[in-house]
């Protein structure tokens, strides 16, 4: 299968899986929806499972690689905390069925994820431990810094993606960018 049948079937089990999930999408829907044989689907992915991991690894490369460009933007660590959460709120409007596939899907363990995951983290880390020296971010952990960071803007994404709420609104998300910038600013408590 050449790059671009791998290609097809992964923008076919995006659209499968978001409409049917993926214990529903059967192997022969994603060949029949990619436009690939039998062999072709096996000669890139060894089953459904793969496939699923690859889509995965796929989104979060995206999204990270956006995640670090808008980061990089900013020196200001009030600005950069604001703009996360507005560019992860939009990465999700923009993006919904690999929002959808991210928040519903369990993340595979190991392998090229790990290595990406290694390599987004230590940008990011590099990013705050700046804004730590001069004391204008505590000294966190990775998972309370994300939670206070991204956890109100990953909840209304969420809600949002679901259908509960409509779509959230400047306003909205300018709130929750002053919201984690509160929860994060360096007051000397933390450390």
């Amino acid at each position: 299968m050449t790059e671009i049948g791998r290609d097809k079937v992964l923008r076919a089990a995006l659209e499968l899986f978001g409409r049917d999930g993926v214990a529903s999408t059967t192997l022969s829907r994603l060949r029949q929806a990619g436009g690939v044989s039998v062999g072709s689907f096996y000669h890139h992915f060894a089953g459904k499972e793969e496939l699923v991991e690859a889509l995965f690894v796929e989104c979060v490369e995206l999204y990270q690689a956006a995640f670090v460009k808008e980061l990089r933007r900013y020196q200001d660590p009030r600005e950069g905390v604001a703009a996360v959460v507005a560019f992860h709120v939009r990465w999700c409007m923009e993006h919904p069925d690999r929002a959808r596939f991210l928040f519903t899907e369990r993340r595979p363990a190991g392998g090229e994820l790990t290595d990406r995951n290694r390599a987004f983290f230590s940008e990011v880390r590099a990013w705050w431990r700046t804004h730590v020296h001069h004391g204008a971010l505590p000294e966190l952990d990775l998972v309370t810094t994300f939670v206070l960071w991204l956890g109100p803007a990953q909840e209304l994404c969420r809600l949002w993606l679901n259908g509960e709420i409509p779509t959230p609104g400047d306003h909205q998300i300018a709130r929750l960018g002053r919201a984690a910038w509160r929860a994060l600013e360096g007051d000397g408590d933390d450390r």
